[in-house]
Formats: C-alpha cells, structure tokens, sequence
C-alpha cells in the first residue's frame, strides 16, 4: 500500500458538509443538523463506563467502514467487477499516547468473495488510496487492513 506521502488529499471542491453536535461530551447525547442522527453517548465499560449508549470510536468504526466500502466498490466498478457482495468491517482501539492524551488505531476487515487475493490486494490498495477517511488518517493514525 502507498503511504501517501508528499500527495496532498485535501479537496479542491467541498461537495458536502455533515453537521453534528455533540452535548455532554461521552456522557450525553449527539445530533446531526438535518435530524437524522439523535444518539446517546455513554463512554464505554472499558472506559470506566456504563456503556449505556454508543462512543465515538463506534461512531468512527461505522463511518469509516462505510465510507471504505464505498470506495471498495467504485473502484471495482472501474475495474469491472461488482463487489456489492463484499464487506468492510472496522475495529477502532483507543489508548493513551505519549503526549499525555489518547490516540487511535483503526483495523480494516475486508471480504472480497468475488476476486482472488491478488486482484482484492490491488482493489483494497486503491480504494485506501480513495477514501475520504483513509486519506485523513494517512500519517496520523494506525490503519491495518486485513483481507479475509
């Protein structure tokens, strides 16, 4: 996979601005702009919490797992293979970091029924290469991605 170093990923054209809001923090609630998303946060037993409610990481997790299959699939397309019956499935782990705050690290489980590992390798490596969310964290964060 690229490292994407020295390629700059920021978008030449805004597209589309998600909106949320968070209150309370780990302990209390997040809502999108549009009404669509109203969830409880809770910080996770893990965490010291209750797990009483969905966290950030599940929320990263669901996002980024989504947005990587998309690009899953439009890659392919261009390739011409159908993957719709593939999945993304992503595992978000957060810990302490030596600069006295907390950081991330992101597993990408990636099935691809239709293809053989070689043709997935190259499908997975241009969809890291595509996503919005991969190249956000490209450099700032732990990504593996695992092909199964």
């Amino acid at each position: 996979m690229t490292d994407g170093s020295a390629v700059d990923t920021r978008p030449t054209k805004i597209m589309y601005v998600a909106e949320a809001t968070a209150h309370g923090g780990r302990d209390g609630y997040v809502t999108s702009q549009d009404g669509q998303l109203e969830l409880k946060v809770a910080m996770p037993p893990a965490l010291g919490g209750d797990g009483n409610g969905t966290n950030p990481e599940q929320l990263f997790a669901a996002g980024y797992s989504a947005c990587f299959h998309n690009a899953l699939v439009m890659v392919g397309r261009r390739s011409g293979f159908d993957l719709s019956g593939s999945t993304v499935a992503a595992k978000v782990g957060i810990g302490p970091n030596k600069r006295r705050g907390y950081g991330l690290a992101v597993a990408l489980s990636v099935s691809l029924p239709v293809v053989d590992e070689g043709v997935a390798a190259k499908l997975v490596d241009e969809a890291h290469d595509a996503c919005p969310y991969s190249n956000a964290t490209r450099g700032n964060i732990e990504v593996t991605i695992l092909l199964g």
